[in-house]
């Protein structure tokens, strides 16, 4: 029996879980990936709920609860770094808490000998045919295979191509910023500091290594997402953010000037009337990103791949199965991004 060709675009969260399940059920797999390799930056991230069962799924649980975080708390602060009121882990570590770039490792490991990776490539177009899909790429060979799923996050290859421009689906919700690691000037041990004042936000916390600690500058505003323009023209809007804030903020900013892992990224939703077109469909941040506010992204991609794959393999054919997960689906992603969207309103950003 000929195995069902299934090319995933994006080899983080939810591609590499989908890749795992559809192998495992007997799917044919490639994976694509624009980067030159596995991506090593980004915030710890948190697992909630159902999350946990797709874990033990995958047969990571164990490994993963191995990078616990093990954050103590936060301390709120005021415009001067003065004490102001404590909140609890689960405030922003759910129920567990890990290293993204630990979590993206162990997924890699555990599909690597089975799945096809292929780093430092793109897709660029997409042809459907009643029986298939044409992809071409940036560098590799033109193939053809059943169904492309796009796993490739909020600014998705495979929803531009197969669905339309970005700004017909992106919600932006008043709130950007940049994160970036930093020597750990405040001394933090398992805890994180976070200051709110006048439309801007201050979060630094340490866990795995007590020298440095992980920082996240965001503000309110009204401007269009900077996400994909030079990092000098997202500093720049950071700093005029900051302009005038006291406490640690100016080190903060030259620390940010300075730092090799420096990244910047806009609050926005993704809302779109199906996730599927043909033999293309969408999974996690992708098809419904419910933006870092919400703290349900790590979640939301682990499940969403599970069920999709579920569908994949239940169903007769792909039309049955993109609908049924959809299906299932949508209610727990629609509340994710109300989640979301309260959370940027909590952080004081413009939102509608």
């Amino acid at each position: 029996m000929t195995q069902t060709k299934v090319l995933i675009s994006g080899a983080g969260v939810a591609g590499a879980a989908l890749a795992h399940f559809l192998h495992r059920d007997g799917f044919d797999v490639t994976v694509v990936e624009r980067a030159p390799g596995l991506r090593g930056s980004g915030y710890a991230v948190d697992f909630r709920g159902d999350a946990f069962d797709v874990l033990a799924e995958l047969g990571v649980l164990d490994e993963i609860r191995a990078h616990d975080t093990k954050m103590l708390g936060t301390t709120l602060v005021d415009a001067d770094g003065t004490e102001a009121g404590q909140l609890p882990a689960e405030a922003f570590a759910g129920e567990l808490e890990v290293p993204k770039p630990e979590l993206t490792r162990i997924l890699h490991r555990i599909t690597e000998p089975h799945i096809r990776y292929v780093f430092d490539d793109s897709i660029t177009t997409l042809t459907q045919h009643p029986d298939r899909v044409t992809v071409e790429f940036e560098r590799g060979a033109p193939r053809d295979v059943d169904l492309v799923i796009g796993a490739d996050g909020l600014f998705s290859k495979v929803r531009r191509l197969a669905f339309g421009p970005h700004e017909q689906c992106l919600r932006h919700l008043g709130m950007s910023g940049a994160g970036f690691t930093a020597d750990n000037i405040l001394g933090l041990t398992h805890r994180g500091v976070l200051r709110t004042t006048d439309g801007a936000a201050v979060y630094a916390f340490s866990a795995a290594d007590p020298a440095r600690m992980s920082v996240s500058l965001s503000f309110a505003t009204d401007a269009p997402t900077l996400d994909r323009r030079p990092r000098s023209e997202q500093e720049h809007a950071i700093r005029d953010a900051f302009t005038g804030h006291k406490w640690i903020v100016p080190q903060l900013l030259d620390a940010m000037a300075a730092a090799d892992d420096f990244y910047f990224s806009s609050s926005a939703q993704v809302h779109l009337d199906t996730w599927s077109n043909g033999r293309v469909a969408l999974v996690g941040d992708a098809g419904y990103c419910a933006a870092p506010t919400a703290g349900m992204g790590t979640s939301q991609a682990l499940i969403g791949a599970r069920s999709l794959a579920r569908h994949l393999t239940a169903a007769g054919d792909h039309a049955s199965a993109f609908a049924a997960y959809e299906a299932e689906l949508r209610p727990y992603a629609e509340a994710n991004q109300q989640t979301g969207r309260e959370g940027a309103a909590a952080f004081g950003a413009r939102t509608e």
